[in-house]
């Protein structure tokens, strides 16, 4: 049995993050601190007390997000925590790789606050957009987002989810276009996303290209297990690669569907989800029940094909087990 740890991207965020975590356990509260140290503002105060409009700014969220996700992959770690391979849906593969020892958490901070602010200030406010669309396959919603294009205003594919959710980007006139092309087309469900900026699609050009200097310097080494990469959905280990894969991924699409198909190639069964929110649990039980409820062991039913006998059926899916809180960590058996 393999295992996995997830990491939740921006969106997750909310006030009071970590804030009974820090409280009860020294290995959180220095977790901050050291973020606080490294942005040379109160990052800590603003998951831990807010406001909720400063917390929810792109170059705020996206370092809370990461600083508390590795808070409580360190609680976990001192309590016995072992992992095969780890994965984050967009920001979440940065905490991925400080928990793989990858990068380091100092590093992280500083250019996951810089990475927001440049995606941030890529496109003006109020010309970008994002939509979620449910019901669609890509292959028809590629096609919807062709026809809604126009020179200079693009919208293209940003999170393929899974269990139908596609999520797109672009500029705004065109989102709107591709929303009611989307409906024509059958969707069940085609509707704006609350975010400041479009994320994840060729509007973000720029945002690519300050976080490609940021990162040229910044210290990556070879992770401890495998990182699934969002670009690719397929385990990376070489540090350049890594690299290439962080700049890329500001305007790509996140894989996430065929991550977690990935994973579950890779034999993980369980996984836990660390940080606020708990999305991704919700995501993977859906993409899991879709794509691996049952498969042919040769083994009589032993997933290792361990046990004798002419062979069986088992389960495949991910069990998943979001952990933010201290009486989560606490309740952690490893």
């Amino acid at each position: 049995m393999k295992t996995a740890l997830l990491f939740p991207g921006q969106g997750s965020q909310r006030v009071g993050m970590g804030r009974d975590l820090a409280h009860e356990l020294a290995s959180a509260r220095q977790t901050y601190e050291e973020a606080d140290d490294v942005l040379g503002f109160s990052l800590s105060r603003l998951c831990f007390e807010g406001p909720e409009d400063e917390l929810t700014l792109t170059r705020h969220a996206q370092p809370a997000i990461l600083t508390t996700s590795i808070a409580v992959f360190r609680a976990l770690v001192e309590r016995g925590l072992g992992f095969d391979v780890v994965a984050g849906h967009s920001l979440g593969e940065w905490s991925a790789l400080v928990a793989a020892g990858a990068m380091a958490l100092s590093d992280a901070v500083r250019l996951t606050h810089l990475r927001g602010t440049y995606m941030q200030d890529a496109v003006p406010a109020g010309q970008g957009a994002m939509a979620a669309v449910m019901g669609l396959e890509q292959a028809q919603l590629e096609a919807v987002c062709g026809r809604a294009s126009q020179p200079g205003e693009p919208v293209e594919l940003a999170n393929l989810n899974g269990a139908g959710q596609i999520v797109i980007s672009g500029h705004a006139a065109a989102v709107d276009r591709a929303i009611t092309d989307a409906r024509a087309a059958g969707a069940r469900r085609a509707v704006k996303l609350a975010v400041s900026a479009p994320f994840h699609c060729s509007l973000m050009k720029p945002a690519a290209e300050q976080l490609a200097a940021a990162l040229a310097g910044a210290p990556i080494t070879a992770p401890r297990v495998p990182v699934v990469s969002n670009v690719t959905a397929e385990p990376t280990a070489d540090p350049s690669r890594i690299r290439e894969l962080l700049i890329q991924q500001v305007t790509r699409p996140v894989r996430w569907e065929e991550s977690v198909q990935t994973m579950m190639g890779l034999g993980v069964t369980r996984a836990y989800e660390l940080g606020p929110g708990g999305v991704l649990k919700g995501l993977v039980k859906r993409i899991t029940a879709a794509h691996g409820e049952r498969s042919e062991t040769p083994g009589g039913g032993d997933p290792d094909g361990a046990a004798g006998g002419a062979g069986g059926r088992v389960p495949r899916g991910i069990d998943t087990i979001a952990i933010a809180e201290p009486h989560e960590v606490n309740a952690f058996a490893a």
